[in-house]
């Protein structure tokens, strides 16, 4: 998952002319790395950041809240495709 800054989206070459789309992701700064193979891992936070940059606290909770749905999300999967155990 990626957090990143939103930019002007370009006029020139938008492949669909109807569409509203006035600002588009830009560059990722704040990436949430989610292993969805194995629910033992925990997921990592990278900051990425040539210059200083100021993050709001609500913006930062909001992605962290979006990183944990998507943890669970992977994790109830991974329970979801691992084979029950035999008695």
């Amino acid at each position: 998952m990626e957090l990143s800054e939103a930019v002007p989206a370009s006029a020139k070459g938008v492949e669909n002319p109807d569409a509203t789309e006035t600002y588009r992701p830009g560059a990722a700064f704040l990436v949430a790395l989610v292993p969805d193979e194995d629910p033992n891992l925990q997921p990592a936070v990278r900051v990425y950041s040539p210059d200083e940059r100021v993050v709001p606290y609500e913006m930062v909770r909001w992605f962290m809240e979006q990183v944990a749905d998507q943890v669970e999300r992977c994790r109830i999967g991974f329970e979801q495709e691992e084979p029950e155990a035999v008695d």
